[in-house]
């Protein structure tokens, strides 16, 4: 009886463990929203992408402050040689010199400055998006951690409840209660939990690593525990979302901005065919005395009637990108559309299946394993039984605990979609009591 005692409290421990993620006494940190933000605001200063995106914004804006209206002028200088049965030098002079300037026609250097400007606002636009899907995996990779902490936690429960029963079961076995089989098999059990636990040990240590690199910290750093807030209520796929995701999903921002750079672009290689025009001024002296001899204004331009050709293939094809940068973002449309139902789905299916494992079926797995205890100990049932429902209870923790860290990684997925600042706003997408959260609209 007093066996049976022993085993019903190391099982309690290993019960508790199902529900630890909202017990607020333990000292490991909750997984939110605040969590996040601290560590971004350390990943900004110190992740190297995110830090090349900044360079790469930063690149852009100098690029659009060095466009230039006003090329430099072209300055030229030369001299003649004269004949004996040509003009004298000294009347016509045999130095040339002279200023050749391009001149801004046509809006060129306007739409050259815009295009930089299309190319800054792609920079940015993409600097955000790289910031949003760092966000998100560092979300994913904290829910991954918790869930590995999790798994080390229920190892080392069962291993403490393993113990306790080889030592149990060899004492039943030396008093002639218990088989030399039941001793065997317990044994093999805490052989095997051991090594699992050593693996599953060495697993959270490379979750912590990755978390390292994602902020860019010293692999010294010690990291607290870190455990998974209750799930989410469900999430309604709807119009509003929809709405949302299209002025706020990073990626479409950046394809609009292509866009726009795509649609500049083909403007300015359109106005090409235009001539290039110059207007130069030249004087001729005499070395000599140096005195000066004649000068001359000049109009130059370019003739592009050979190419013409050639720039309208150049526009065709500066058109052609910008028509396909629309069908892209065209198609990003849809899939947004597609992925927020997807994903509105499965939060709810696994926020589901969490309450199931936390409310029913750990309750029922400890009960079962509770009674096959029992019969055991009443000489009812055989110990194999006993091992069989334990089995049971940790698969069913291990499963609740995956359920809720999937959950949350697919709400990160959603949040970056939608493009909300925290983990908390999609409670403003909670379906109405009675209806069905995730029916096609």
């Amino acid at each position: 009886m007093n066996f049976c005692k022993t085993l019903g409290l190391t099982m309690g421990l290993s019960i508790g463990l199902a529900a630890s993620h909202a017990d607020p006494s333990t000292n490991a940190v909750l997984v939110s929203s605040a969590l996040v933000d601290q560590l971004m605001e350390e990943a900004r200063t110190n992740n190297p992408a995110l830090r090349a995106a900044d360079f790469r914004t930063v690149a852009a804006s100098f690029n659009s402050d060095a466009v230039r209206a006003w090329e430099d002028p072209m300055f030229m200088i030369g001299g003649s040689l004269f004949s004996s049965r040509g003009f004298s030098a000294s009347e016509e002079g045999d130095l040339t010199y002279g200023v050749e300037q391009k001149l801004p026609l046509w809006g060129r250097p306007k739409l050259t400055r815009r295009l930089a400007e299309t190319e800054f606002s792609v920079r940015r636009a993409d600097a955000d998006l790289r910031y949003q899907q760092l966000r998100r995996d560092l979300i994913k990779a904290l829910f991954t951690t918790a869930l590995a902490s999790q798994v080390v936690d229920v190892g080392e429960q069962d291993l403490a409840w393993l113990d306790t029963t080889e030592k149990a079961v060899e004492s039943r076995y030396r008093s002639g209660q218990a088989a030399i089989a039941d001793t065997l098999q317990v044994q093999n059990e805490f052989a095997r939990r051991r090594e699992t636990l050593l693996t599953d040990r060495h697993r959270l240590g490379h979750a912590y690593i990755f978390l390292d690199r994602l902020v860019n910290r010293n692999t010294q750093t010690e990291w607290p525990r870190l455990r998974m807030p209750a799930p989410m209520p469900s999430v309604a796929f709807s119009e509003q979302m929809v709405a949302l995701a299209m002025a706020n999903e990073p990626r479409l921002k950046v394809m609009q901005q292509e866009i726009k750079q795509a649609e500049a672009m083909a403007e300015l290689t359109r106005r090409t065919r235009l001539p290039d025009v110059s207007l130069g001024v030249e004087g001729k002296q005499f070395s000599g005395d140096g005195g000066f001899r004649a000068g001359m204004f000049k109009l130059s331009f370019s003739i592009p009637w050979g190419n013409a050709r050639k720039y309208r293939s150049d526009y065709y094809r500066e058109k052609a990108k910008q028509k396909a940068a629309e069908l892209e973002s065209q198609d990003q449309e849809l899939m947004v559309r597609e992925q927020l139902h997807h994903l509105a789905i499965e939060i709810d299916g696994l926020g589901r299946d969490a309450s199931l494992y936390d409310h029913e079926i750990l309750p029922r797995a400890a009960q079962a394993l509770s009674s096959r205890l029992a019969d055991w100990e009443a000489g009812r049932g055989s110990f194999r039984d006993v091992l069989d429902a334990r089995r049971m209870l940790l698969e069913s923790q291990l499963l609740a605990a995956r359920a809720v860290s999937e959950h949350y990684q697919m709400v990160a997925d959603l949040v970056l979609w939608i493009g909300l600042p925290e983990l908390e706003a999609l409670t403003r997408f909670q379906p109405p009591t009675g209806s069905g959260s995730n029916a096609h609209p």
